[in-house]
């Protein structure tokens, strides 16, 4: 085989290889994260459809319930689709209708039994770890729902859910009526992703 073939074919070989590695390196980058597929798994046949009591209302979308997650002896939820504000902030205090949003979640779940509802298709951990789930109060209610059309949440529009128009439609009727902290908000006193995210939201009051 004369030299200028033989590094032709060590050419062509070394072609075929690195394509190899591009493709293999792109099909690593865009499957779905194992870790993160098996953590759904066992959240599903954790929680899903099933009841738990609540031992604490941290604050208004965020609640711990009786069942072991990991290395914790109870489980945080964090209410899927909404956001309430602050009632607890190291750096700011709280934020305007914290306390009462807090306040008024405790009367409803807090000492109850509920029955929790993940999302199908969706992530169930935040970034923090925390379960993302709907909320079935005894009475049948869901609380993130209760609690926009009562105007003590926003409707979450940074993350995509299986509810996400209706809630958007349930918040809609609180603001036009002017319940719960829709009553005297000021665009100010909203969340900075809301003001970034709806910046003619309130821009008139």
């Amino acid at each position: 085989m004369s030299r200028r073939r033989r590094n032709g074919l060590v050419a062509l070989l070394a072609m075929v290889l690195l394509a190899v590695v591009c493709v293999d390196r792109n099909w690593v980058r865009w499957r779905p994260g194992g870790s993160q597929v098996r953590r759904a798994g066992r959240d599903v046949a954790v929680y899903q459809d099933r009841r738990f009591g609540v031992v604490r209302v941290v604050d208004g979308d965020t609640l711990d319930i009786d069942e072991p997650d990991g290395k914790y002896e109870t489980t945080r939820i964090r209410l899927r689709g909404v956001d309430c504000p602050e009632s607890v902030n190291p750096q700011t205090g709280p934020m305007y209708f914290g306390l009462e949003a807090s306040a008024f979640a405790k009367g409803l779940a807090e000492g109850q039994t509920v029955r929790v509802l993940l999302d199908p298709g969706n992530d169930t951990r935040c970034k923090y770890g925390r379960l993302l789930a709907y909320v079935e109060l005894p009475d049948g209610r869901i609380l993130n729902e209760v609690l926009l059309e009562e105007g003590y949440a926003y409707a979450d529009l940074r993350f995509r859910h299986s509810h996400f128009d209706r809630y958007k439609q349930l918040e809609a009727v609180a603001r036009r009526s002017g319940v719960g902290l829709w009553a005297e908000v000021t665009r100010d006193q909203l969340p900075a992703w809301l003001q970034r995210m709806k910046p003619k939201l309130l821009a008139n009051n």
